[in-house]
């Protein structure tokens, strides 16, 4: 798909050169064609692959395809709210390495390394079996036609819904990855909860997400769990954090390395099964659970938003699902690249 867009893109210049060369244009004329050519080339290069994406990809495909989903979704989340939260996670992680691919979902072998036991996702993220009961279903339904890449967006749409927040149109027709990138899955590709403010405006733009956008998609942490080790560092050491909070939360996770460290906290002691603002609000209280919750409300360029989603549910709801969609439109795989894969664990 990418060589037949490249040649695409050299034919036509190909072309307007010629016409170039044969006609005596004016500057004007000359300045149209440059637009209408600046535009052609933002539509062809590879990174500008959302414009393939559709919200109406398998109405006529699969059109059931959104109640499978939201059926096994829905009964998992049923047993287990935090599960919601672990699917939404799944669709970050997967995003961030080399776009939305469905290549976190595969597993190793003896000749393949996956992305599972990188560093930011080894003995952390889960939710891996919902997506197979998922796929399970929709592969009787609809065989070889929604790929894992998909199941995953539309899943994390559905568990954001499931626990009280926000419904959005999610645009498909990704398809599934052939390979994974366990290098840059380990290597910082996806933000630590170590990282500071600069580092998580830089990773997040690296994605083609803006500050802003960045400050939305954390509000994700109004729901779900961490584990001791991730926040061991911040109720010892650091100072912004309130002390009663501090002390609660080292009841349960022991100074020592080691011990406790799979010991699990609420992202947000609110609400923790609820996706709304709350999260926002423990920030102004400086009961961020992680370092990098804390420092999007720590006199730095990102307060001012940290105040307006804590005030106004609706912005943030607004900014979020805005967020999500173009997080899954960052260079999804389209048309005949990658596969349809029939197990999302591993390659057809």
């Amino acid at each position: 798909m990418v060589y037949i867009l490249e040649n695409s893109y050299v034919q036509f210049l190909s072309h307007y050169n010629t016409c170039i060369r044969k006609m005596e244009v004016s500057p004007f004329r000359s300045s149209s064609l440059a637009i209408v050519v600046a535009l052609v080339v933002l539509l062809l290069l590879p990174g500008s692959s959302s414009a393939n994406l559709s919200k109406n990809f398998y109405s006529e495909k699969c059109p059931n395809v959104f109640k499978a989903v939201e059926s096994v979704v829905k009964s998992a989340v049923a047993k287990e709210p935090r599960i919601g939260a672990s699917i939404l996670r799944l669709f970050f992680h997967d995003c961030f390495v080399d776009g939305c691919d469905g290549s976190l979902l595969l597993d190793d072998t003896p000749s393949f390394q996956g992305e599972k036991t990188a560093a930011a996702n080894n003995n952390s993220v889960r939710g891996f079996e919902v997506i197979d009961d998922i796929k399970s279903k929709v592969e009787k339904l609809c065989p070889g036609v929604v790929s894992c890449a998909d199941i995953l967006a539309i899943a994390s749409r559905d568990s954001v819904v499931l626990l009280g927040g926000p419904f959005w149109r999610v645009e498909l027709g990704r398809r599934d990855s052939r390979t994974a990138n366990f290098t840059a899955a380990n290597t910082g590709v996806i933000p630590p909860p170590t990282s500071n403010l600069s580092n998580l405006i830089t990773t997040f733009r690296a994605q083609g997400l803006s500050a802003r956008d960045m400050v939305a998609l954390s509000g994700a942490h109004t729901i779900g769990k961490a584990r001791c080790t991730t926040f061991r560092g911040r109720i010892y050491n650091e100072s912004n954090i309130d002390r009663t909070f501090a002390l609660a939360r080292q009841r349960k996770c022991p100074r020592t390395s080691g011990t406790g460290d799979n010991n699990l906290a609420n992202l947000d002691f609110r609400t923790p099964k609820h996706f709304d603002n709350n999260y926002y609000n423990n920030l102004l209280i400086r009961r961020g659970l992680l370092h990098s919750d804390q420092v999007l409300f720590n006199g730095g360029s990102t307060d001012s938003l940290v105040r307006t989603y804590s005030q106004n549910n609706k912005a943030f709801d607004s900014d979020f699902v805005s967020a999500m969609i173009k997080m899954g439109n960052n260079k999804p795989l389209t048309g005949s690249q990658g596969e349809i894969r029939r197990n999302c664990r591993r390659m057809n």
